[in-house]
């Protein structure tokens, strides 16, 4: 009797998605207009332009068990640390009139050296750092 063999079935991949145009920089000061921590500020520590996700400072707060591990001097318990939120449910706060939608503006320094910079809606100042 032949023996039965399950057939090899084609990998399926994630879907192919376009990288989410996130106009967030990392230390930029945001502000949560959505979710569970609507009306918080925080800095931003990471982004992840993939998933269109971001790490905010004091947002998003989760409880990760740790199991210890005496090799890497890693105590074990309940540890509190940010999870990342959406890109959507952030706004960026300019610091002269608080939250605001971003608009760029090509600037351009001496001959044909140009740069793209972040201002704001509201009042027009640049949200870029200078360096």
């Amino acid at each position: 009797m032949p023996r039965l063999t399950a057939r090899a079935r084609p990998q399926r991949s994630a879907p192919a998605r376009d990288r989410v145009r996130i106009e967030l920089k990392k230390n930029d000061a945001v502000k949560v207009i959505a979710g569970k921590d609507k009306g918080k500020t925080g800095r931003v520590l990471s982004i992840d332009r993939r998933t269109g996700r971001v790490l905010v400072e004091g947002v998003q707060m989760v409880k990760r068990h740790t199991r210890p591990n005496p090799g890497r001097q890693i105590k074990g318990g309940i540890a509190e640390r940010e999870s990342p939120i959406a890109v959507s449910n952030l706004m960026l706060v300019c610091p002269a009139c608080g939250p605001v939608r971003i608009a760029q503006r090509v600037e351009t320094s001496g001959g044909d050296k140009s740069r793209r910079i972040r201002i704001c809606r509201k009042c027009g100042a640049p949200l870029d750092k200078r360096g």
